[in-house]
């Protein structure tokens, strides 16, 4: 499954993010596949999409994380995805 990783970090703490990230390169752990990742320019904030089955791994990343960054996380689907959960909505309803 895929999920929506958005980060909002603490500008006081801007440093130590930035050190640890140049020091792990944010990598995700094994059973977590980051399909890409994006830095919001002059913000302490991005977006990743990650895809695992293992909600754990998931749980560890953020985990690593979290004492100087906020996460949202949300599952994510592709256009055919969403286009056909859509479709079987409309056919269910009355």
């Amino acid at each position: 499954m895929r999920f929506l990783v958005q980060w909002t970090g603490e500008p006081t703490r801007e440093r130590e993010t930035t050190e640890r990230f140049l020091k792990t390169g944010g990598r995700p752990p094994e059973g977590v596949r980051m399909l890409g990742r994006w830095h919001a320019i002059g913000e302490s904030r991005g977006v990743a999409i990650a895809e695992t089955d293992d909600l754990t791994a998931l749980s560890l990343w953020v985990l690593q994380w979290n004492d100087l960054l906020t996460f949202k996380i949300s599952p994510a689907l592709t256009d055919e995805e969403a286009g056909a959960a859509l479709a079987a909505n409309r056919a269910a309803a009355p």
